[in-house]
């Protein structure tokens, strides 16, 4: 545990000056809350076992980068982001999925359905299963004690209405975060816009306070670094 916990803080988006070789030494710079919340994300990701119709590889792949892109952009605007939310709300956005593709043999054929039309999955899931990973991943999560604030932002990070009535301004934040660090993914991974973020720019950057010129210098940045590494 402590390995996977260095490992994940010595990576270039968290941006620190030098390496950090012991757990007291990434308590001390990050504090407490945020290191908790690195060993309940662990915890959470190494409970997912047994058959899945995608692969599971890929999925925490792409988790990963999106918990990685989610502390990229606390690090790059430091304004009120609450750092010890991010990574845990960026590895758990989609932590629904598995349950799905765990159960339906033809789940996967849905998902590259959605990826065809440039979508989200939402409304096909709930025309298939009647659910949708979102819902699940909002079970997931609260069984898991996660804290309410990131459980709600599972439950409704397909929602922009969401955005709008976020509990109070740090989830808002997280939220906002969120759906940034999805587009800065996909337009690093895959040179496309997310499914969701035409719908969600314009409050996206309102709420963070950031112009379209700030959000493509950030783009650029990480998509440099992701390139790298």
């Amino acid at each position: 545990m402590s390995a996977t916990i260095l490992k994940i803080i010595n990576s270039p988006f968290y941006g620190m000056s030098r390496r950090i070789s012991e757990i007291k030494q990434a308590v001390m710079m990050l504090g407490i809350n945020t290191i908790n919340a690195l060993v309940t994300s662990t915890l959470l990701k190494q409970s997912y076992k047994g058959a899945y119709c995608i692969s599971m590889e890929r999925f925490w792949d792409d988790a990963q980068d999106l918990a990685n892109a989610m502390t990229f952009i606390g690090n790059n605007i430091k304004n009120e982001l609450p750092i010890d939310m991010l990574y845990t709300v960026g590895l758990f956005e989609d932590c629904g999925i598995p349950l799905l593709a765990g159960k339906y043999d033809d789940y996967k054929n849905l998902l590259i359905k959605a990826n065809e039309e440039n979508t989200n999955s939402i409304a096909l899931e709930e025309a298939a299963y009647r659910t949708n990973h979102a819902i699940l991943g909002y079970f997931i999560a609260t069984s898991w004690h996660l804290p309410k604030d990131i459980c709600q932002i599972i439950l409704q990070h397909h929602d922009v209405n969401g955005l709008y009535h976020a509990g109070d301004h740090k989830t808002q934040l997280a939220f906002a975060a969120l759906k940034a660090a999805e587009n800065m993914v996909e337009v690093a991974k895959r040179y496309k816009l997310s499914a969701d973020w035409p719908t969600f720019e314009a409050p996206v950057l309102d709420v963070l306070g950031l112009s379209e010129d700030d959000y493509g210098d950030i783009l650029d940045e990480y998509s440099e670094m992701y390139s790298s590494i």
